[in-house]
């Protein structure tokens, strides 16, 4: 390449007849060439100098032979690519690495509990003084093989702190008998103030529960439930009694009273679809251990990942990690202890 420039700076003191013959000998060579060879192989810097001659001659194309116009400017774009790639490339640090053993507790996690997703592990580590995103924790965590069941949407945004809300659901048993469980929750903190298990729910039956959840005057100012002939005239005088005003819901409509739905739907999803439920007394103590989880551990995206029972946030000067073990492993508790 250098032999080439220092021949082409010594044409230039060339006589003009001289050039003109030069330039017919190369000609009549590159043609003879053209015919009898294949595809010239080019280097880099055959290209770079055909790049920097098209910049430099406006007349470059006529005396371009070896290949056509438009690969030139081809090796032109490409050219600045690699340079603006160059010019960006990684030089300085960014963000911070996430430690390794927290990236390594997220997976942990989410391998552990199958059934949580990011939202819910970001809750966790916030009670264990881990400040990340919750953007990475979904990145680090373990995908599961199966997209999770569609969760329950909130349709209300704003609600008075004085409301309860009551709901049925049936759970089947291994011998294929129904029992119905009555719910009673608080909107405010989304507390199960009160459940219990029956064969046969009556209105009389449901009037009690109501009595037993709020005693020596602790009664709500109003309670939404919805339409069932469950809640009879017995129910409606027992809740009246008591000075509570009933809101009704429209039929067929579970989306007007959210909050119970959605812990139901939590019930069912986190504990009651992943076992069988062998009799009264089996789903009484299952629950009793869920509700207690539900209100002492499990963090909740409506009250700003804390739980129903505040949970205070345990600093990493308290000790090392450790999992307890919730409904035989369905769910884990994680706290730190002194070691």
């Amino acid at each position: 390449m250098l032999n080439f420039i220092f021949r082409a700076l010594l044409s230039a003191y060339k006589s003009r007849e001289s050039l003109i013959l030069e330039n017919a000998a190369l000609r009549h060579q590159i043609t003879v060439l053209q015919r009898n060879c294949t595809r010239p192989a080019l280097r880099w810097r055959d290209r770079a100098f055909w790049d920097l001659l098209s910049c430099l001659w406006p007349d470059w194309r006529r005396s371009l032979f070896i290949v056509q116009p438009d690969t030139v400017v081809s090796w032109h774009r490409k050219g600045f690519r690699f340079y603006w790639r160059w010019k960006s490339r990684y030089r300085w640090p960014g963000r911070p690495r996430v430690p390794r053993e927290v990236r390594e507790l997220i997976r942990e996690m989410s391998r552990a509990n199958p059934l949580w997703g990011a939202p819910r592990i970001h809750g966790e580590l916030l009670k264990l003084g881990i400040e990340v995103s919750q953007a990475t924790v979904s990145k680090y965590m373990v995908k599961p093989e199966h997209r999770p069941s569609q969760s329950w949407q909130t349709f209300l945004t704003n609600h008075a702190r004085d409301i309860v809300s009551i709901d049925f659901f049936t759970v089947p048993t291994a011998t294929f008998k129904v029992l119905y469980v009555f719910l009673v929750l608080d909107n405010a903190r989304r507390r199960i103030i009160h459940f219990n298990v029956t064969t046969n729910p009556t209105a009389a039956w449901t009037g009690q529960q109501i009595i037993e959840a709020f005693p020596w005057d602790t009664a709500p100012e109003y309670l939404v439930r919805d339409r069932d002939g469950i809640y009879g005239s017995d129910f409606t005088r027992r809740v009246a009694a008591m000075g509570i005003e009933q809101i009704r819901t429209a039929r067929r409509s579970p989306w007007q009273n959210p909050y119970v739905e959605r812990v139901i739907g939590s019930i069912r999803r986190e504990c009651l679809d992943h076992m069988i439920v062998i009799d009264e007394r089996h789903l009484r103590r299952v629950l009793r251990k869920y509700v207690d989880y539900y209100h002492r551990s499990r963090t909740h995206l409506g009250l700003e990942k804390d739980c129903p029972e505040t949970r205070p946030i345990e600093s990493v000067e308290m000790g090392d990690i450790r999992a307890g073990p919730v409904l035989g492993g369905l769910h884990h508790r994680y706290s730190r202890r002194a070691a």
